[in-house]
């Protein structure tokens, strides 16, 4: 709730599409692979399929593979972020605890991803912090 209150106060023109378990997201994925987010913000914490196990689906995809994916995950174990930096996750954030910064932080991931059109940042860049 948190996350698509603040997508809402951001001046982004956004649409919000929430699924409550990776084999929901999967099967949405590939339902709409024609007409893909222009990013995901991926839990790795998630019932039936976790954030790894969809990140590497999406990765092998290749109707998939295109789509930024970013981490948005309680997680701030640096070997978790260099396994899913190696897996192709664009960007990784750690959830903030306020909600100004959880604001932040998803309106510069949203500024990244519409940049770099799906390229992988350089190791030092993957982390993005309020």
């Amino acid at each position: 709730m948190f996350f698509r209150d603040a997508l809402n106060e951001l001046p982004l023109p956004a649409s919000f599409n929430t699924v409550n378990n990776g084999g929901e997201l999967m099967s949405f994925l590939e339902s709409n692979s024609i007409n893909l987010p222009h990013v995901l913000f991926l839990d790795l914490n998630m019932p039936r399929k976790t954030g790894f196990e969809c990140l590497s689906e999406i990765k092998q995809n290749e109707k998939l593979k295109q789509l930024p994916v970013i981490i948005y995950s309680t997680s701030a174990n640096p070997e978790v972020m260099d396994m899913l930096y190696n897996n192709g996750a664009q960007h990784y954030i750690c959830k903030p605890a306020y909600f100004k910064e959880i604001k932040s932080v998803i309106n510069t991931a949203i500024a990244l991803s519409g940049q770099s059109k799906s390229l992988q940042p350089s190791k030092d860049k993957f982390v993005i912090q309020p």
